[in-house]
């Protein structure tokens, strides 16, 4: 679970390069936001939660772990399309924002409720 979780990490950090890249050649950050999130939700916090999965391999013994990677996994593409279309200007996508991002928080308290009851 650790080392997916990394592997997944690592994704979102090649693809917050490759917009921010885009945007520095543009000149054009109107999609700073998603870019941010993919970088701090999708590279960051898995990195250090594929860390922890690592060290204390008995958080990944839950379907808490489970339940977190596909959460975190699904909803913050899915809620990075529907920013990438908000931020744009047109909110037809907005519901794919609150769908993913709901999706995300709930995964990240699942990871958050795991630390906290399994982590001796």
């Amino acid at each position: 679970m650790g080392i997916k979780t990394i592997k997944f990490s690592v994704l979102y950090l090649a693809l917050g390069l490759l917009l921010g890249l885009y945007m520095s050649i543009a000149d054009d950050y109107t999609l700073t936001s998603v870019h941010v999130h993919i970088n701090l939700l999708g590279w960051t916090t898995l990195t250090i939660a594929g860390i922890l999965y690592y060290l204390f391999p008995e958080l990944t013994d839950h379907f808490l772990a489970k339940a977190h990677f596909w959460l975190h996994n699904i909803g913050l593409p899915v809620m990075m399309v529907g920013l990438v279309f908000t931020v744009s200007g047109t909110n037809s996508l907005l519901l794919l924002t609150i769908i993913g991002s709901t999706a995300t928080v709930i995964g990240l308290l699942f990871f958050v409720y795991n630390v906290l009851v399994n982590l001796k």
